[in-house]
Parts: C-alpha cells; sequence; structure tokens
C-alpha cells in the first residue's frame, strides 16, 4: 500500500484537494490493503474518489459497475481533465466505438472503466475482463441489489457471480442511502467478504430545517426569496404544474426563477 505522502500527492495533483473527507483515507486505505469494502457515505461525501484514488495507486484496471449513463459520462469526462485515463462502455456509444475502446483496454491504455451492470455479466465482457488485469471491481449505487432499497434492479443481483468468476479480485460496494436491512443484503447478495465496513454520518452542520405552517404558500416563498437578495436556491413543488405557477408568480415579482423536471 503506498505510504500516506504518497495518497496525499496523488489527491493533490489529479483532484486538485489538499485533505481527504472524513472516511475516505480509511477506505481507500482498506482498499489498497486488498480488502473488500462497504461504504456508506453521504451524498457529498466523496464516494467516487473511494475507487478513483486507488485506480492511480494500485497497478492493473478498477472496473466500476454504475446504472446512470449520464453520470459514467460526467465522471469519465471530469477524470480525463485530471489526467487520468478512464472510459465507458454502456449504450450510448456505436459499435464502431465500442470496438475501440474495447482494443484500448486490451492494450491497457485505461485504469479505470464504467460499465453498466446488465453489460457486466453478458459473457463476452467477462471473459474480456479475464484478460484486462482487474485490480479491483467498485459497485456504485449498491442499493440497488436489495428489493427494500428505494431503487432495486434485479440486475443487479446477478452481479454475485462476479465472486465466482473474480475470487482474487477485491470488491468495493458503494451508497449513499442504506437501512441496515438494506446494508445486511448488500453484504450478503455481492457476496462481500469479512468487509471493511464504514458508514460516515449523515450530520449536516451546515443545513437547517424548519418547519412553518403553510398559510399563503407563494406570498410565504417571495417572503422567503426577497429576504435573501444576493442568494439562490431550490423550491420543490408536489407538481409540474405547481412550479410552473409559482415560477411565474415569482417572475412577476421580478424574482429571476425557471423550472426543472427532477
Amino acid at each position: 500500500m503506498p505510504a500516506n505522502g504518497s495518497l496525499s500527492g496523488l489527491l493533490k495533483e489529479h483532484f486538485g484537494f489538499d485533505s481527504f473527507l472524513p472516511l475516505q483515507e480509511e477506505i481507500i486505505g482498506d482498499s489498497l490493503a486488498g480488502r473488500d469494502v462497504f461504504a456508506l457515505l453521504p451524498t457529498g461525501g466523496g464516494k467516487s474518489l473511494c475507487f478513483q484514488l486507488p485506480a492511480l495507486a494500485r497497478p492493473g484496471l478498477t472496473v466500476v459497475v454504475s446504472p446512470l449513463i449520464a453520470l459514467m459520462k460526467d465522471q469519465v469526462d471530469g477524470l480525463r481533465a485530471a489526467g487520468v485515463p478512464a472510459t465507458f462502455l454502456n449504450s450510448s456509444i456505436d459499435s464502431r466505438e465500442m470496438h475501440s475502446r474495447g482494443r484500448a483496454m486490451n492494450a491497457g491504455e485505461y485504469r479505470i472503466l464504467y460499465v453498466a451492470p446488465e453489460r457486466v455479466m453478458t459473457e463476452g465482457f467477462l471473459e474480456a475482463m479475464r484478460r484486462w488485469d482487474v485490480g479491483l471491481i467498485a459497485v456504485d449505487e449498491a442499493h440497488c441489489v436489495s428489493e427494500w432499497g428505494h431503487d432495486f434492479r434485479p440486475e443487479y443481483r446477478q452481479l454475485a457471480s462476479l465472486r465466482e468468476h473474480f475470487p482474487r479480485v477485491p470488491l468495493m460496494a458503494l451508497t449513499a442511502t442504506a437501512t441496515e436491512r438494506v446494508r445486511e443484503d448488500i453484504v450478503r447478495y455481492l457476496r462481500l467478504r469479512d468487509p471493511a465496513c464504514h458508514v460516515g454520518s449523515f450530520n449536516r452542520p451546515n443545513l437547517t430545517y424548519r418547519v412553518v405552517p403553510r398559510l399563503r404558500p407563494d406570498a410565504q416563498v417571495l417572503e422567503f426569496v426577497r429576504a435573501r437578495p444576493n442568494e439562490s436556491g431550490i423550491v420543490y413543488c408536489q407538481s409540474r404544474r405547481g412550479a410552473e405557477s409559482l415560477a411565474e408568480r415569482l417572475r412577476e415579482e421580478g424574482v429571476s426563477a425557471r423550472i426543472t423536471r427532477g
């Protein structure tokens, strides 16, 4: 395992950070020691760095299983900008580009590969992985494996056989949302072996929660916005129609507002 100074140097050189967020260094350390890892970190807690930085500190390829096509592209673009050789394989690219990236994988040109779960479990892809000197398999959005989670995906259950196909490759399961029962499902269904389990704090000292009676909602929102003339924020509405109505009312009052679909 690289010394802490080496990890800090990689952190600064490629990601521009001077220090780790809570639990990142411990998760990275356990991964580089060859252990299976379960990591539950809040949104914004730096989950991605937990497999991205080890990919630079160890030989071989890190395969990241992710169900989110848009996120794959976003993260790969960011990694390339940081000088990290990374790519993705999913349905957004044509067969010619797929084969081109496959040849580059065979030549060892990448350190990180993002791929969708349904593609990972095809026989052709599993055979290709055996040629690629895989050093880590990271399963992002790991709560998708559990029927008790909010986003169960049957294809995630098939990932259990990765342990049989690659018994010597450490696994890392990451999520930002999991109850105790979902955590147990993740460890069981992905067949994590004596995993190092890291659960981050969800206390966010920069956030304040307040509940007030709903009397004149449009007027209350307008009053709240006007009290913060130099700030921006997000207003969640129960329906698109409600969002459009509120945005129009705010614009009529001189407030710059637009809607977006969640």
